[in-house]
């Protein structure tokens, strides 16, 4: 199989869009600011070996707490839907027609975006939503506390897209004891909820860009909802969490994000594989071409 491709687009992701032909993408995932009215920001921190320093470490070891960065962007739509269903539109005639869209929001705005997504796919797309359970950060003394993010599942034609049974990771039982000792370490598939952790802030994996995804969460998508040899698409990209499990997983990638510190995250987190990286005044003359491939 020809090695995985991944393309960087630096520009708006509706202008973007628009430049390419219906049908181009297999599988696209869409992870927009969640419209929280705040500023969402992520500071970097290096530890230094310091018997002086603020931290103690293995065996009593001291170390100095270094600030090295802050990223961060303002999530503040004045008419949040307006901007997302021009995306959703674009995103839907992308598709191909045995592809999937994911929608990953929270709890302020995704129960208007079904009701957008349903009449934009139409409500027999509709085909799971999936909830991402994870338990961090504070906690509430006035209300339940949210710890959950919804992602919404539409198939472009619900009678025939892809979903790969035999690529769903196992999880343990909860209750191993009712079961089978063989069904117990097997473990069973996933339901609609997926209980996995946030981005360790301490973690490999962790880039310091604001609201990173977990590869344990995208992996899944990427696994049971496209092939290898697919080409997926990320319109707001962010870290690049898909194109780095996308490229693992033997996809091609697109990734698009407007924001500057973005594409420096993914140019760098994705280093490794290549990226090709297309400018924001190249987009009248870059774009996809009826295979995929980028075209001059």
């Amino acid at each position: 199989m020809p090695t995985p491709t991944i393309d960087i687009h630096h520009g708006d992701n509706l202008v973007v869009m628009r430049d390419w032909p219906a049908h181009t993408f297999d599988l696209i995932y869409i992870d927009p600011p969640f419209n929280t009215g705040k500023r969402q920001a992520r500071t970097r921190n290096k530890m230094m070996r310091d018997d002086a320093g603020d931290r103690e470490g293995f065996k009593g070891q001291r170390y100095r707490t270094v600030r090295i960065g802050e990223k961060s962007f303002a999530d503040s739509f004045d008419d949040f839907l307006a901007f997302l269903e021009l995306r959703l539109v674009e995103s839907q005639r992308l598709l191909k027609p045995n592809g999937s869209f994911f929608l990953h929001l929270d709890y302020r705005e995704v129960h208007y975006a079904k009701v957008l997504l349903d009449q934009i796919f139409g409500r027999d797309s509709f085909m799971n939503e999936i909830i991402w359970a994870y338990d961090y950060g504070a906690r509430s003394k006035k209300k339940w506390s949210a710890k959950h993010d919804t992602i919404l599942w539409y198939a472009v034609d619900p009678a025939r897209y892809t979903f790969n049974y035999e690529e769903m990771d196992r999880i343990p039982y909860m209750a191993p004891g009712l079961v089978t000792k063989e069904k117990a370490a097997r473990g069973k598939t996933p339901t609609d909820v997926w209980w996995h952790t946030i981005v360790s802030p301490t973690g490999k994996e962790k880039t310091g860009y604001p609201t990173q995804k977990p590869r344990g969460v995208i992996d899944r998508i990427v696994k049971v909802h496209s092939r290898p040899g697919d080409r997926l698409l990320d319109p707001c990209a962010g870290s690049g969490t898909l194109g780095e499990a996308g490229a693992e997983l033997s996809r091609n990638v697109v990734l698009i994000d407007e924001s500057a510190a973005a594409v420096d995250v993914m140019m760098e987190r994705l280093g490794r594989i290549e990226p090709r990286l297309h400018r924001a005044e190249m987009h009248g003359a870059v774009g996809l071409g009826a295979e995929g491939q980028v075209r001059a």
